[in-house]
C-alpha cells in the first residue's frame, strides 16, 4: 500500500465500509494472528496490536507489541486486510492499538463522521503536523479512540531525481525544480495525472513543468529504473523508500509541504488501552523512531527477507528500548 493510494482511499474507501463489514459476518477481523510477543498470563493483561496487510504496518505492529510486552503486557499481533476493517474493530475493543499515519487516519475519520463528499470538499489534514493531529483528536476522541503524540518518522509521498540531474541543475528542493523551468516526465502510477498530491500539485504549488506521466507504479523498480535511464526525470515514491541509492537517486525536499503530514503515531482504544504506562512505552518508541529507521526496517524485511518480528526485536535492542 502506498501513500498515494492510502490517502485517496481514506476518503473513497469509507464508501465501502458497510459492505466490507457485512461480508465478514459477525466478525469484523480478517485475521492472520501472529505468535504472542509475550504469553505470560500473570502480567498486566493482554493487548491485541493490529496491523494492515503491508510490510511497514506489520513491522510497526511488531515494534508496538514487543515494547508493550517488555512493559509487562501479554501481546499478540493481528493482521487485518485494511483500515475499513480494523478501525471499527479498534473502536469495539477487538483490537487495542494500531500504528497509524496522522493525515490518512484523520481523513478516514473525517469521511466516516461527515460523509465522503463533505470530507473531500473540506479536508482536515494538511502539511502542518500539529494542526493535523489536533483535527484527528477531535474526530477520534468521541469514538472512544486515544491518539498518542506523533513522532519524527513520516511515510508520505516523495519525489526523487538522479544524483547527476540534481547536481547539474543545482536541485535540492521541489522549489528548485520549479524555478529551473525544466520539463519533466514523472514515473508514477497512472492516477498521478489527476491526484492533487502528484502532477496537479507539483504544477500548482511549485510551478513544475510536467510534460507527461509514465504509468509505471509508485516507487516500483521499473519506475526508478526509468528515471535512472533518463526516460523520465522524476519518480514518485515514498519517504521510507530504502533503495534509492541502488538507482543513484536522491529525494527533492517538499519544502512547501505539498504532502499531508503522515507522521507515524499510535491510536488506541481508550477504554482498554488507555493506561499511562502503555502511552509511556509507546512514547519511548515514537520518540526514537525516524523515517530513516523505518526505511531500513522495510529494507530488512523486503530485501533481506528478515521476519518482521525479528527485525523489530533487533531494532528495539539496538536502541535499548527493551531489556530482552
Amino acid at each position: 500500500m502506498t501513500r498515494t493510494s492510502r490517502t485517496a482511499g481514506a476518503v473513497i474507501g469509507i464508501l465501502a465500509l458497510a459492505g466490507s463489514l457485512a461480508a465478514c459476518g459477525g466478525d469484523s477481523l480478517e485475521e492472520d494472528k501472529g505468535a504472542p510477543a509475550s504469553g505470560d498470563s500473570d502480567k498486566k493483561g493482554s493487548l491485541v496490536v493490529g496491523a494492515a496487510a503491508f510490510t511497514e504496518s506489520k513491522v510497526l505492529a511488531e515494534l508496538y507489541a514487543q515494547i508493550l510486552a517488555d512493559a509487562g503486557y501479554s501481546t499478540s499481533v493481528t493482521t487485518v486486510k485494511n483500515r475499513e476493517l480494523y478501525e471499527p474493530s479498534l473502536e469495539k475493543g477487538e483490537i487495542d492499538v494500531v500504528p497509524e499515519y496522522a493525515a490518512t487516519i484523520a481523513e478516514f475519520l473525517n469521511a466516516k463522521v461527515n460523509g465522503a463528499k463533505a470530507a473531500a470538499a473540506k479536508p482536515v489534514a494538511s502539511g502542518d503536523a500539529g494542526a493535523t493531529l489536533a483535527a484527528l483528536k477531535k474526530l477520534a476522541e468521541p469514538r472512544g479512540l486515544k491518539v498518542l503524540p506523533a513522532g519524527k518518522a513520516i511515510d508520505q509521498n516523495a519525489f526523487a531525481v538522479t544524483r547527476e540531474f540534481a547536481g547539474k541543475h543545482k536541485l535540492t528542493t521541489l522549489s528548485d525544480l520549479g524555478e529551473a523551468k525544466i520539463g519533466v516526465r514523472i514515473a508514477a502510477g497512472d492516477e498521478c495525472e489527476i491526484r492533487p498530491f502528484c502532477a496537479p500539485g507539483l504544477k500548482k504549488t511549485y510551478g513544475i513543468d510536467v510534460t507527461g506521466i509514465d504509468p509505471l507504479g509508485v516507487g516500483t523498480p521499473q519506475a526508478k529504473q526509468a528515471v535512472k535511464d533518463g526516460k523520465a526525470q522524476l519518480v514518485l515514491t515514498t519517504t521510507t523508500d530504502a533503495v534509492l541509492d541502488s538507482y543513484d537517486l536522491v529525494f527533492l525536499e517538499d519544502d512547501k509541504k505539498l504532502q499531508n503530514a503522515d507522521n507515524v503515531l499510535p491510536v488506541l482504544n481508550a477504554e482498554d488501552a488507555g493506561a499511562p504506562d502503555i502511552a509511556d512505552a509507546l512514547g519511548r518508541l515514537t520518540g526514537a523512531l525516524t523515517t530513516e529507521d523505518l526505511a531500513q526496517l522495510n529494507r530488512k524485511v523486503d530485501a533481506e527477507r528478515v521476519k518482521p518480528a525479528d527485525a523489530a526485536r533487533e531494532y528495539l535492542r539496538s536502541k535499548e528500548l527493551i531489556k530482552n
